[in-house]
């Protein structure tokens, strides 16, 4: 449980990286594919993301996988915190940055910050399952930036920018929320639409 916990704590540190770039990059689409570099690390060191893992639970749902999955979950927040919180420390300038981000995203709706999530849970599901399947890097690369600069919200990512930006609220922490609700129908959307078509096919076969 302490490896689960603590894989998810490295998954959160290296998001921070991914989310160093995006806030000291002056140009989106840059910073958008720098940020990249988060996910291909956290795939290739097999690291506990939530956003990552989520996807997978409804063909592995056992009590294992949902324990390394809210293990992973919490060890995010835990190194999202910290990464964000030494940012902030080591560049001023890149936290008040993330201080503008933050605040923005908390003037959307509730629905608004849902369905963003819902989208970004899509493609992180995407990303992640091509590179397992197919074993190519592809699906990393092409979907992170979509759902960067589209504007969908990745929760992780999201810890992240509030705690670089200091923004420790009870809005903030209910914006959070929100999003991992979204990443997690998001996340399992697929999965499920096309489990239950697989299931019929076969029954009416």
């Amino acid at each position: 449980m302490l490896k689960k916990l603590l894989n998810g704590v490295a998954a959160g540190v290296v998001i921070g990286l991914g989310g160093s770039v995006f806030l000291a990059s002056e140009n989106k689409v840059v910073g958008a594919v720098l940020f990249t570099v988060a996910l291909l690390c956290i795939c290739y060191k097999g690291y506990n993301l939530y956003t990552g893992k989520i996807g997978f639970i409804p063909e592995k749902h056992d009590g294992e996988a949902v324990t390394e999955l809210f293990l992973g979950l919490a060890g995010n927040v835990l190194g999202t915190l910290v990464s964000g919180l030494m940012l902030r420390g080591a560049l001023p300038a890149l936290g008040e940055t993330a201080t503008a981000l933050a605040t923005g995203k908390l003037s959307q709706t509730f629905l608004q910050t849902l369905l963003r999530g819902v989208f970004c849970g899509i493609l992180m599901y995407l990303a992640v399952s091509i590179f397992k399947e197919k074993q190519t890097p592809l699906g990393v690369i092409f979907c992170i930036p979509v759902f960067i600069l589209s504007g969908f919200e990745h929760s992780v990512a999201d810890m992240f920018y509030f705690a670089a930006g200091s923004v420790f609220t009870l809005p903030a922490i209910g914006f959070i929320a929100t999003v991992v609700l979204g990443n997690t129908l998001g996340g399992v959307l697929l999965p499920v639409v096309t489990g239950k078509f697989l299931q019929s096919g076969k029954a009416g076969a």
